[in-house]
């Protein structure tokens, strides 16, 4: 099994400076997605000194990037409608009825951007469920100091990212959808338990 170390953005700031990281990050290449490579190159920097979310860099064995994701924090609204029995006595753990909505609100975490650096031997470097476990290493870390236990994301609504976030292994299930009129893409959330 490949060995990687995750990275917290403000700590690479920290040990070799935000001009180098920013020389690192030009070479960030996403082009399956180019929304997440435009967070990295523009975006991610800023967004983690304002603490608005942080991004973790999974590093390879011989200090190249290999991969990302970025955690931050936020307030959602999940329907009761379509939950089965075990799963409204698990979310009632982390969330408030609104019995007029009859919708959950809850503070969950948001996997943000969550993509391969395909500038490094093409992807193929690491598996998604690899730098999913990674994801949910931090997130348990995070869950230890401060509580929770809800995560979410949102993915474009095709079948290849469904049958990934979907799978048994991650096990995400959708609790919503979101129209982006500046993309013009549909998003489909979904949410788990950790």
């Amino acid at each position: 099994m490949r060995s990687f170390e995750t990275v917290n953005i403000l700590d690479m700031i920290g040990a070799i400076g935000e001009v180098n990281l920013k020389l690192c990050l030009s070479h960030f290449s996403c082009p399956i997605n180019p929304e997440i490579e435009n967070f990295i190159l523009n975006n991610a920097i800023e967004f983690a000194k304002k603490k608005l979310s942080v991004t973790y860099f999974a590093v390879n064995e011989s200090g190249k990037i290999v991969a990302v994701f970025t955690l931050a924090h936020k307030a959602i609204e999940i329907g009761n409608a379509n939950l089965s029995n075990s799963k409204r006595k698990k979310i009632n753990r982390y969330a408030i009825l609104d019995s007029e909505t009859g919708s959950y609100t809850v503070s969950a975490f948001l996997i943000a951007q969550f993509g391969k650096n395909y500038a490094v031997n093409e992807g193929k470097d690491i598996s998604g469920n690899e730098l999913m476990d990674l994801t949910f290493e931090i997130l348990e870390k995070v869950q230890q100091h401060i509580g929770g236990g809800i995560v979410f994301l949102e993915c474009e609504n095709k079948a290849k990212l469904l049958d990934f976030y979907q799978s048994e292994k991650n096990g995400f299930m959708p609790f919503n959808e979101r129209y982006s009129v500046n993309d013009k893409i549909k998003y489909i959330q979904l949410f788990n338990f950790f």
